[in-house]
């Protein structure tokens, strides 16, 4: 059987986006993926043409396009507080399309940074940031700090792609130039992996950025406050020294940094002490997106809005309070009468008070595949997979976009086609 060979292409599983996968596909499905971690892996292989899945369902039985799409403006056009929530599995050209269809009616857009690094965004808004490209972390950093993060486990190749054992123009010894840290609750497969484990008590990150600020500084501190973050004074100053004596050295958070105690205080203080360490050295941080396209999400949302995330159009112009206009808060305050959920799994996500309500009002689903909570939405529309078959553009999580290659064949329409459809429908009504 003949293949089709798709080289350079990207894996949108996780926020690493890497772009140098090589697949293999017949017209059913991808055989092969070399390159690809094995999350990657199982991304490609578990995604298929979709001949299998019908492509629209009206309480749970198949039906037309047309009719699922006047059924799903209908629902929409109806609300008098729609939440539409999700788009991080969705391409940039989905996501706008998604965007001018909460403004046309009047609701209220949310991704799913809200439930991871809404936190960062919030204090990026509060003390600025300072960043850098994943290349220049390849070719330059040699101090690399994970912070409440397993990348690992979760982002499996962000090590041996970007940041710690290939070898950069200035670190042409890679693994051997590179010194890596790890600052967690608890030790996990990542700290194998790392030159120095810090374990730190839950909820004392704040604390402990602070004191380590304080350090860098050169200010006295409280050890009684040490001791309370798990670790010790003379602990404390090696991390200091250390920081201070690299060349180019990069925090990487997780969400163990951004939805634990203290949330978006907790990237401030990290970014204040990168701050304090630029006075020495050259320091960056950045977050670990998640979802493939979570931080295409954010920019989209912000060109369009002016606002990352959980933006309300119920008064015909943006507004943005995280808190208020997040998804899980609109949910479990029952103040959404109707949803839309684009590419996202919210029964895996959110906490059980949001899905309640979510259950109880009406709701449409755009995913991939039909799955037992999705059967149960008014309607569900079966769409394309972004770089299996279909193509678009993905923000990789150092902002840097992407241009994405299918290897198959769709069998049903994008989020994007099906987005403007339903847009067309509510304008009709």
């Amino acid at each position: 059987m003949n293949l089709t060979v798709v080289p350079n292409a990207t894996c949108t599983y996780c926020g690493c986006l890497c772009d140098d996968i090589e697949l293999h596909a017949n017209h059913e499905r991808i055989v092969e993926a070399r390159r690809a971690c094995t999350l990657g892996r199982a991304w490609f292989f578990n995604n298929t043409t979709q001949h299998q899945f019908p492509a629209a369902l009206v309480d749970g039985r198949p039906a037309t396009v047309n009719s699922a799409l006047d059924a799903a403006a209908t629902i929409l056009n109806d609300a008098d507080m729609p939440l539409v929530f999700g788009l991080g599995h969705s391409t940039c050209e989905s996501q706008r399309a998604a965007v001018m269809l909460t403004e046309q009616i009047g609701g209220v857009i949310d991704s799913h940074t809200s439930l991871t690094h809404g936190p960062t965004k919030m204090a990026a808004q509060l003390v600025g940031k300072i960043t850098c490209t994943l290349g220049e972390v390849m070719n330059r950093a040699d101090l690399i700090v994970y912070w409440g993060t397993n990348p690992v486990e979760t982002h499996p190749r962000h090590l041996t792609k970007f940041a710690l054992t290939p070898k950069g123009r200035f670190v042409p010894g890679g693994r051997r130039d590179r010194t890596m840290i790890l600052v967690d609750v608890r030790e996990t497969l990542t700290a194998r992996a790392a030159d120095v484990f810090l374990q730190i008590r839950p909820g004392a990150d704040f604390e402990l950025l602070t004191a380590l600020r304080a350090l860098v500084n050169g200010q006295a501190i409280d050890e009684d406050l040490v001791e309370a973050s798990g670790l010790t004074l003379d602990q404390l100053i090696d991390l200091v020294e250390r920081m201070k004596r690299a060349r180019f050295g990069v925090f990487f958070f997780g969400t163990g940094l951004t939805m634990t105690r203290g949330k978006h205080m907790n990237v401030a203080a990290l970014t204040a002490l990168t701050v304090a360490l630029n006075a020495f050295t050259k320091f960056a941080a950045m977050p670990m997106r998640d979802a493939g396209n979570e931080a295409g999400a954010d920019n989209v949302m912000t060109w369009l809005t002016g606002y990352p995330f959980a933006v309300d159009f119920s008064r015909g112009y943006p507004r943005y309070n995280p808190g208020e206009f997040t998804a899980v808060d609109l949910l479990v305050r029952g103040e959404a009468d109707a949803a839309l959920i684009v590419a996202a799994d919210p029964w895996t996500t959110m906490p059980q008070a949001a899905l309640d309500h979510l259950d109880r009002i009406p709701h449409v689903v755009i995913d991939r595949k039909v799955t037992p909570p999705g059967r149960t939405a008014r309607v569900h529309f079966t769409t394309a997979v972004p770089g299996i078959s279909t193509p678009g553009t993905a923000y990789r999580m150092d902002k840097v976009p992407l241009s994405i290659r299918p290897a198959l064949t769709a069998a049903h329409a994008t989020d994007e086609m099906v987005l403007h459809g339903i847009h067309q429908a509510v304008t009709e009504k």
